[in-house]
This record gives structure tokens, sequence and C-alpha cells, in this order.
């Protein structure tokens, strides 16, 4: 018997190397997170370009797509929840992980807790995932933590991270619907009531919304796009031009979309323009303004009504790129508009010009959560008194703009009382020369429940299926 061979100590052979296998999949949703966390990009932005140079180099197919939707858009939303769970299961303060770790860890978290991939696939998955694009080391120290988060589903976890409701609810509700606890307690403050209605808006904020569309009056029909070969598709709930593809769909594959006479916009972005345009008049009907026109969904939208009426809409977007954006959507309405590169608080025209005027002015966004969920993150509450001054100061132009007689809306994609009744009451108050009173919205949206007590109108995603608008009609009277 050889020395060898009577040694206890002997040693394995070792196991040779294997490589990570490569899933596309995972690195497409990979790199999509580290730009928004990066470069501070949107998901809605980042994605659709990384997905079609996967497509068109054959890497995936529409269902590979459809998943890397999910883990992106997932993620993103989820993320303060995830971050709560993971640090349970850190040894360091969340701030010292490495981002990219961060970033991997977050999406097995996802895959784990708010997807049906069993739990072997989604560490395995992940685990691979992280060697490919961090290293076999940190690959180690990511198996580890997802293993220990494997020990608990969702719900289970959420009973160990978040506070109980009855010592600080809206610490625990914002842990548990993945909400800053600032945004928390403004919609809160927004909507009224008790917790039932505000966990079901969270809730909302946490889905995925369908993609709608609007069929421009005059260029396109509801009844073309439900013929497009579009899945399963169904007329709007609230707006007479929308449609709602209830399975996804590509929009760009219709006809109508290609060619500007129908595009992608949200119902309720409808709605503010159909109610503006609705509004009942004192004299002349013949010059609309929309002095906050990009990207140009809501001013193509009002150009396509004005020129049924004969009436002529001028665009006006401050960043030349936007305007172009505008031109872009208001391509071929079958009616006269012009759009110009023009600051709404520095106004080129003169006042009392027009006889509609719109201002969806630039807000925190936080009637679009379920569009942007990265921006829940990203907002901070000091942002708020940045948008102050250019609120109160575009509604104040939007004022001296119109006629006398005519009326102004003022929208914003945000239900956060600062940006919306508080700017209103704010300029009325402020700007007692400029003769202004408010007019009931509400009856220019028949059908549509849930308005609230007026005369503004506020929509929710929980209510309604659409993004949270605000709008407050003006009647300028002197």
């Amino acid at each position: 018997m050889t020395d060898q061979a009577r040694s206890p100590h002997r040693r394995r052979p070792s196991k040779p190397y294997r490589r990570p296998k490569k899933d596309p999949v995972r690195i497409l949703a990979f790199e999509a997170l580290r730009a928004v966390d990066e470069r501070d990009a949107y998901a809605n932005l980042v994605l659709p370009p990384l997905l079609r140079k996967a497509r068109a180099a054959g890497e995936l197919d529409s269902r590979d797509a459809a998943f890397a939707t999910e883990l992106v858009y997932g993620t993103l939303r989820r993320q303060g929840t995830y971050d709560a769970i993971i640090a349970a299961c850190v040894d360091r303060p969340l701030r010292e992980v490495d981002p990219p770790v961060l970033d991997v860890l977050s999406l097995g978290a996802h895959q784990l807790l708010g997807t049906r991939i069993p739990t072997h696939a989604a560490v395995s998955a992940s685990v691979e995932l992280a060697r490919c694009v961090l290293g076999d080391g940190r690959a180690k120290f990511v198996n580890a933590v997802l293993r220990r988060i494997s020990a608990h589903d969702l719900d289970g976890w959420l009973d160990r991270v978040a506070p109980p409701y009855d010592e600080d609810p809206e610490d625990h509700l914002g842990v548990v619907h993945a909400h800053p606890r600032w945004i928390v307690s403004a919609l809160w403050d927004a909507l009224g009531g008790g917790r039932a209605g505000l966990e079901d808006l969270l809730a909302a904020d946490n889905e995925r919304p369908e993609v709608t569309l609007v069929a421009r009056p005059g260029r396109a029909t509801v009844e073309e796009l439900l013929s497009e070969d579009t899945g399963a598709a169904l007329p709007g709930r609230w707006s007479p031009y929308a449609v709602r593809l209830t399975e996804g769909g590509e929009p760009g594959a219709i006809d109508a979309v290609q060619e500007g006479r129908a595009g992608v916009q949200d119902e309720g972005s409808q709605l503010v323009a159909i109610a503006l345009a609705n509004a009942p008049l004192r004299g002349s009907d013949t010059r609309w303004l929309d002095g906050c026109a990009g990207p140009g969904g809501k001013a193509a939208l009002l150009a396509a009504l004005a020129a049924e009426r004969g009436a002529t809409l001028l665009a006006a977007e401050k960043q030349p790129h936007r305007a172009r954006l505008v031109a872009r959507a208001l391509a071929g309405n079958p009616g006269p508009y012009q759009v110009i590169a023009a600051d709404g608080t520095r106004p080129a025209w003169r006042p009392g010009s027009f006889d509609r005027v719109l201002v969806d002015v630039p807000c925190t966004g936080l009637g679009a959560l379920r569009r942007r969920p990265e921006a829940r993150w990203r907002r901070r509450p000091e942002d708020l008194a940045g948008f102050a001054p250019l609120q109160r100061g575009l509604l104040e132009e939007a004022l001296r703009a119109v006629r006398i007689g005519g009326v102004v809306g003022y929208a914003t994609c945000s239900p956060h009382l600062a940006e919306t009744r508080a700017v209103v009451d704010d300029v009325l108050k402020r700007a007692p020369e400029a003769g202004a009173e408010r007019i009931d919205a509400r009856p220019l949206l028949p059908g549509v429940p849930a308005l609230g007590d007026g005369p503004d109108i506020q929509l929710w995603p929980h209510l309604h299926g659409t993004d949270a608008m605000y709008l407050a009609l003006l009647r300028r009277t002197a």
C-alpha cells in the first residue's frame, strides 16, 4: 500500500471551473436597473431600446421581453420593501453594499417574493447572474443572502420588518406597500378617509397599468382601433376616444399609431383635455393655447378637438427638444395649429389673446407612480418647494393670457395638495386683479364617478383606473 493510499487527508481532485450561464433576460433587467440607478434614468425610457436591441439580435422573444419588463418594473415598484428585507439579511448597513450587488439582490428578492418562480430556480438564476456581472467572489455573498431571504414568503417578511400599524401607521403602510413614508402621508391627506381607501390606492400604484390609446377625433375612431389585431382590447371606461389594451400589446404595431392618427395616452390625461374643451364659454371660441405642451399628448387631442370646431391651437413648450416632440404629435392634424418653443412664464403672446388655455404644469409626478415606479424613491419632500414658484407663475400667466369670459385649465399629474388646490387658492388670493372664478368641472365628465366634493376634479388609480390627474377650471371675469 502506498503512502498516498494510507493518508486519510488525501486531496480530492478539484472540479474544473465552470463558466457562468448567461441569461439574456436577467442580464438585460440588470442593465436597466443600473441605468436607472447610475444615470437617474427612467425605466420607461431605458427599457424599450434595450428590448428592441435584444430582439433584433435574436436574444429574446415576446415572452422573454414580457418577463424582463416584469423583472424591472416589479423590482423598482417594491424597492423599498425589498431593501428592508435585504437589510435584515446582511451583516452591514445597506448603504455599504455596492449598488450593483444590491441590484442583483433586489432582482433575486423580487423573483423569490414577487413571482411564482420556484425558490431553487430563483436563487440559482440570480447567482448565475451575479457570476456574470459581479464575479464569483460576490456571487457567494449573493447566494448566502438570497438563501436567507428564501426562508420566508413576502407576508412572513412583512410581519418581521414592518412596524406595527398601531405604533406607526405611515411607516407600516410604507413598508408593506413600498412607498416612502412622506408620500404615504401626502396621499392620505389628499385622499382623505380611512385606512382602507389609502391601502387600495397604494396597492393600485403597484399594479402594472393597462396600455391606453386615444383615437384622435377626425383622424381615427375607437372602432378602428378595436378592429386592429392588438390582442384583447376594450373601449375606455370614461373617455369616448379611449381604447384599453388589456393584455399589453404593442402600440407601435398599430397603423393608426404609426401614422400619428392615434397615440398612447392615459385616460385621465384625455379627460383633462375633454373637460377643458367642453367647459362653457361666453363669446368666441376660436383660439386655444396649451402653455406646457410637451411631450404632446394633450396638445394632440386638443388640436383635434379644436379642428372640429374651426378653432386654432397654439402649443407652446419651453424646451426645444420637447417642442419637437409636440410638433411630431400634432403632425397631420386636420385643422390649423402652431407649435413654438416658448416659456409660459414669459409669454410670447399678448394678454387676453385666447378663449381656452391649458397649463399642465411640471410637478412631482406622484400621480403616475404606476408608470414611473422609480420616481417614488427619487423624489424628496423638498422638491415641492422647487416646483411651487413655477406652478404659480404658469397659472398666473395663463389667467393673463385668456380673455374675459374665457377658461383656464390648471392640471397636474400629482394629487399632492401643495401642487393642486393650494396652488389655485394661492394664485386667486395673490392675484385678485386677474378676476377669476372656479367652475365646477364635475358635470363636464358625465358618468365618471367619485369625483369628490368639487369644484375641482381629482382622479385616482384605484377609483378610476387612471393616473391621479388633477384639474381646476377657472373663468376669467375681469
